[in-house]
């Protein structure tokens, strides 16, 4: 069923960049794969999403929020979080509001179908395609920490997907590891 399925590859490759106990913000989390990856972890975690049966499956994981984010207000105004993940959904007009959720020092994991998919299934319309470096101008005010932008298999589909973090003011800039391997001591290294 859709959204139990493991999380992203990609979602877990930079998870390791939330600061320990950061609050992380599942945006249209359907079944909430990303929000079990976080809540398992010690994460505080709010999923948001406009099904009300698929919130229901995360009772007791953590905070969830049913609002339609396409038509109606934007409920989380004003609010910030440690991390911000979005997969598998595209709505233009939210990239600023995207933007404003992610917390000084704060991490954005936003990975989503790209042009060349409709070669392959769906989605195919042309409005549910991120456009060549569409995420690195979204997302310009941030520190991009990697960005991918193409074809994977099995399977078959086309991405663009950037982890990048919100750089804080009056902070020297971070090394952000590029693998959770990166942080462990070389004695430890397997």
């Amino acid at each position: 069923m859709h959204g139990t399925e493991a999380p992203s590859p990609w979602i877990v490759r930079w998870s390791h960049l939330v600061p320990p106990g950061g609050a992380v913000l599942d945006l249209a989390c359907g079944r909430g794969r990303h929000l079990r990856w976080f809540a398992a972890r010690g994460h505080p975690v709010l999923g948001v999403d406009r099904d009300g049966d698929a919130l229901a499956t995360l009772a007791g994981l953590g905070a969830t929020l049913r609002a339609d984010i396409e038509d109606g207000p934007w409920p989380l105004a004003g609010r910030q979080f440690d991390a911000v993940v979005v997969t598998n959904y595209l709505w233009r007009p939210l990239f600023p509001r995207i933007l404003a959720c992610v917390a000084p020092g704060g991490l954005l994991l936003h990975e989503t179908f790209a042009q060349g998919n409709e070669t392959v299934g769906k989605p195919s319309r042309p409005d549910f395609l991120l456009a060549p470096g569409e995420l690195l101008q979204a997302y310009a005010g941030l520190k991009v920490v990697a960005f991918e932008d193409g074809f994977l298999p099995d399977p078959d589909r086309f991405v663009q997907r950037i982890a990048c973090v919100r750089p804080a003011p009056g902070v020297t800039p971070g090394r952000y590891p590029l693998s959770l391997e990166s942080r462990i001591p070389r004695e430890e290294a397997p």
